[in-house]
């Protein structure tokens, strides 16, 4: 039953994790459109949020058995837990201004070690050698894979330290699925998290765009941070009916909800290394609908994270036995 539980719980990262890939190139679309970060990230949560909450009636009113209701306690660590939701796509969007993507991805996907040495540090257990052995895979089919290794690029501290921040905060966005308010039915904890991180991604558009196109003593104070200027205007609403519906579905309603139901049953590390599915799918899907040139070290970066996914489900000797004696 518990090797059912972990191969379930890997297909529900595994998809999940693919689909959020899908969601950088209808980002690089919509950028593409002239709309803005804050634009981008508004859409994909408010719009997200009013999914979840059509989902969560539905369920709700067609259930034949009564679903448990989250505590006030949950709901408080839930939405605290949450905020990691949006705290990830802006420290990501905010790296980005100051160094190369594919630097960017890579500082991202440390995520894979941090979570690793986090659930070590729980169980108060080291690592096992594949699992180490995998994830040395991951970082260096992700090196490969955003061609890193032939770019010429400059270093600004401020864009790895916004990077590193990025990826504990999708840490701390995978360890809260794996731990927090699991017996309560996956929409509701799902909805509540994305409450949390609709109220950074909201402080955000007020801080970035809203805010210092009404107050010249915000945007002094916001110019400290970025010379870009660029995106301090008006609102586009028209954000929400071109791109919205596809962003909030691919971003902030399919993958929380898989990761919810997987990383309860794969764990923190082993989870981990399964979302890193994330970089192959993003860059095939560049490849697919935005014609983005992708070379063949690129492919054997792919290959690498695909093989050290399949390394880390493999069976183990113990495995192998106990299936023979049973």
């Amino acid at each position: 039953m518990e090797k059912k539980n972990i191969l379930k719980g890997v297909l529900f990262v595994g998809i999940g994790a693919s689909i959020y890939g899908m969601l950088a190139t209808f980002v690089k679309m919509s950028y593409k459109e002239g709309f803005t970060t804050s634009e981008v990230t508004t859409a994909q949560f408010v719009m997200g949020f009013v999914g979840l909450l059509i989902l969560n009636f539905i369920q709700t009113i067609t259930s034949k058995k009564t679903l448990a209701s989250p505590i006030s306690k949950e709901i408080k660590m839930l939405m605290l837990a949450g905020t990691s939701l949006g705290c990830t796509s802006l420290f990501y969007y905010l790296s980005v201004q100051y160094i190369n993507v594919s630097i960017a991805i890579v500082l991202l996907m440390q995520s894979v070690w941090f979570s690793v040495v986090v659930e070590s540090f729980l169980t108060k257990k080291l690592p096992t050698l594949r699992k180490v052995i995998s994830v040395c895979i991951v970082l260096l089919g992700t090196v490969l894979a955003t061609n890193l290794i032939n770019l010429e690029v400059t270093i600004d501290w401020h864009g790895i330290f916004w990077g590193l921040l990025a990826a504990a905060s999708f840490t701390m966005t995978m360890f809260t699925s794996n731990t927090l308010a699991t017996g309560l039915p996956v929409l509701r904890k799902s909805i509540i998290m994305l409450s949390g991180g609709s109220v950074v991604i909201l402080l955000f558009l007020f801080f970035a765009q809203i805010g210092p196109l009404h107050f010249e003593g915000l945007k002094s104070f916001y110019l400290n941070f970025t010379e870009n200027t660029q995106h301090i205007r008006p609102f586009d609403y028209s954000i929400f009916w071109k791109y919205g519906f596809i962003l909030a579905l691919f971003g902030t309603i399919i993958p929380p909800i898989l990761f919810n139901l997987g990383f309860p049953n794969t764990g923190l590390g082993l989870g981990s290394i399964i979302s890193s599915l994330e970089l192959p799918v993003s860059v095939t899907m560049a490849f697919v609908l935005l014609s983005e040139k992708v070379i063949l070290i690129q492919w054997i970066g792919i290959v690498l994270i695909l093989f050290a996914i399949v390394l880390m489900n493999l069976p183990s000797k113990k495995e192998k036995l106990a299936e023979q004696l049973s």
